[in-house]
């Protein structure tokens, strides 16, 4: 199969424009809609893999699970493909819009985040998980490499390993998919799908967060079963200023019963509890509405008093007009505002969805990710 390469078409659709990051099971490129006029990020089942069928069926069930969730905190999927060279080589690939911003991994590198932050980006990731486990999916990998940070909040990236809940958590050679350090306990003994493992996942993520660790450090499973086995007991005692309902509810995500755990909308809701008293910038990011101010009648609006009586009440019709006419201003600005580019301006670096920057060997029965690999369970 010939290597993809810079202006190439894909179903007669997609300009690639340039490579922007590979991993052991996909290539990333830029590209331009030539239908819609717009870029967007092209994820390419890598070409060693692009002959079996089982590798292009992953690509697909990615491509159909994300794309069933419109969510403001979900990368949004934009259309899946599939083209046939003249050697008669098959091209899967995913298309999804194009992100800006920083990878939560990325910016844990500088150390845990402040706990307004840190709480404000798990309640976006809880409920991104909430919209996913009311459709039935289950996203099996949510580490702090599947979260981008972007200037309209959070992003839950990569559905490559995703599957539907009470589906076999095991892949057909017997291994465990997902990365070691953000499994839940039972998913070590193949326990099926269940969305409290997801929510295990987002207490590794939250508590990572708050205090720049995972609570039970892991590359391989063998350490992350010793790990668990320790019984070393938890604690967000350190984090300064932290809400004691917040620590609760991060330190029962972490319960090694899957039933002692909260669903991710009631994690969502006590997180944004925590916020919207203390945090006026969440407040304003997650308060489902905004009231106006009521107007003031001008002066200039009220009619002339009668000479030998009193003033005649001020027609309210006008004023009421005029609140309607803010609102509508309001809520167009809000909608229009964040997709704004000023002629002749070069857009931000933008990164896809879950790009690494690194491209490793594929083991077999790795799942379909464009992040760095997970690694499989023997």
């Amino acid at each position: 199969m010939a290597a993809l390469h810079a202006g190439r078409l894909l179903a007669r659709r997609y300009r690639l424009i340039d490579r922007i990051g590979a991993g052991g099971m996909s290539v990333i490129w830029r590209a331009r809609d030539e239908v819609l006029d717009r870029i967007v990020a092209v994820k390419v089942l890598a070409p060693s893999l692009a002959a079996d069928a089982r590798f292009r069926d992953m690509v697909r069930e990615e491509a159909r699970s994300a794309a069933q969730l419109v969510h403001p905190h979900v990368t949004s999927v934009h259309d899946y493909g599939e083209t046939l060279a003249p050697d008669g080589a098959i091209t899967s690939f995913v298309v999804m819009e194009l992100l800006s911003g920083e990878e939560l991994e990325h910016r844990l590198t500088e150390g845990p985040l402040p706990w307004p932050q840190a709480v404000e980006v798990g309640a976006q990731v809880a409920e991104a998980l909430a919209a996913a486990h009311r459709l039935g999916i289950v996203h099996r990998d949510i580490t702090p490499a599947n979260v981008m940070m972007t200037p309209v909040g959070a992003k839950v990236l990569d559905f490559g390993i995703a599957t539907q809940v009470g589906a076999p958590d095991e892949d057909e050679d017997g291994g465990t998919f997902g990365t070691p350090a953000y499994v839940a306990p039972e998913r070590l003994d193949g326990a099926p799908a269940q969305p409290s493992t997801d929510v295990y996942s987002l207490g590794v993520l939250l508590y990572e967060t708050l205090t720049g660790r995972p609570p039970y450090p892991a590359d391989t499973w063998e350490q992350l079963g010793a790990a668990l086995q320790a019984e070393e007991p938890l604690s967000l005692d350190d984090v300064p200023g932290l809400p004691p309902a917040v620590a609760r509810t991060v330190l029962r995500c972490l319960a090694k019963d899957p039933r002692a755990r909260p669903t991710a909308h009631q994690v969502a809701a006590t997180l944004r509890d925590q916020l919207l008293p203390g945090d006026p910038q969440a407040a304003t990011m997650l308060a489902p509405t905004v009231t106006l101010p009521a107007l003031a009648t001008p002066a200039a609006a009220l009619p002339p008093a009668e000479p030998d009586g009193p003033a005649t009440p001020a027609p309210r019709r006008r004023p009421l007009l005029v609140v309607a006419a803010l609102v509508v201003v309001t809520t167009a600005a809000a909608l229009v505002a964040p997709n704004l580019v000023p002629d002749g301006t070069t857009p931000p670096a933008a990164r896809p969805t879950g790009a690494p920057t690194a491209d490793p060997p594929t083991p077999r029965g790795q799942p379909w990710s464009a992040a760095p690999p997970s690694q499989p369970k023997s």
